[in-house]
């Protein structure tokens, strides 16, 4: 699998994915609210581990960047 997430995004996306969890477990986040957190929050953090996103893959989005290895 090509990877399409960038680190800055993919950092993003694991820390959204862990917040929104530890809200729902301090009850900030309720009912409805903390199932749809929770949907994001495995989303979000599964994306952000495997480095893809196909939502980005089907409009052709592409953040990931390898930087050449420079020859000493």
């Amino acid at each position: 699998m090509t990877h399409n997430i960038g680190g800055l995004d993919r950092s993003i996306r694991i820390l959204l994915g862990i917040g929104l969890v530890v809200l729902g477990l301090l009850h900030v986040l309720t009912g409805g609210w903390a199932i749809a957190g929770n949907i994001v929050a495995v989303i979000a953090r599964g994306s952000g581990l495997v480095r893809f996103c196909p939502a980005w893959a089907l409009f052709g989005v592409n953040i990931y960047s390898v930087k050449p290895v420079q020859q000493k």
